[in-house]
């Protein structure tokens, strides 16, 4: 039997009919802001202070985007006689949000908790060039990192805690023994 004409216009209208009448569910984004998961990747937030310069975020960097600049400086012997010490002190730190691909390998081999993931992400630009964020804009976005979740109340404790708790007991109750005496009396 052969399709009757304008069938396909009438299903269309009866879509457009019924979905009309439903409440809709769009969020008017830059009116209200959108609730995102609490693991949401956004941008790399910098902790300066924790940043020793040993480039392992950048050498590890699939996408090549973090640029480290830094120099050395010698610090004087903490003590008379000891020896002076030189430390890295950080230049530059940038991202270029135009490459980075969001993996996380950044901050996963930072051995010093440098990089934290963001919820922030409106950080458009109308220039491409514009893209790569300075230590001050990646410092300002560390302070919108959330805390972490808290533990779990119904999970053991860790080996590490435990182990330092039973040290600590242990040298409590050797403090508190009195002293055996040794010789007998003189």
């Amino acid at each position: 039997m052969p399709p009757i004409p304008g069938s396909g216009l009438a299903k269309g209208l009866a879509v457009t009919l019924r979905t009309m009448t439903k409440k809709t569910v769009t969020q008017q984004y830059p009116d209200a802001q959108p609730e995102l998961p609490p693991r949401s990747r956004g941008v790399i937030g910098l902790f300066e202070e924790n940043c020793t310069v040993c480039m392992l975020c950048a050498r590890e960097c699939p996408d090549w985007c973090i640029y480290i600049d830094s120099h050395k400086e010698t610090m004087p012997a903490a003590a008379p006689g000891g020896r002076e010490r030189s430390r890295n002190v950080l230049d530059r730190f940038a991202i270029d949000f135009s490459l980075c691909m969001y993996c996380g390998i950044c901050i996963e081999v930072c051995p010093f908790d440098a990089l934290f993931w963001s919820p922030e992400f409106e950080y458009a630009e109308t220039d491409i060039r514009e893209l790569t964020h300075e230590r001050d804009k990646l410092r300002e976005w560390m302070w919108t990192v959330p805390a972490p979740p808290a533990l779990d109340p119904g999970a053991e404790e860790p080996k590490e805690i435990a182990a330092a708790h039973k040290a600590v007991e242990k040298l409590a109750a050797a403090q508190a023994e009195p002293p055996a005496d040794e010789g007998g009396t003189a």
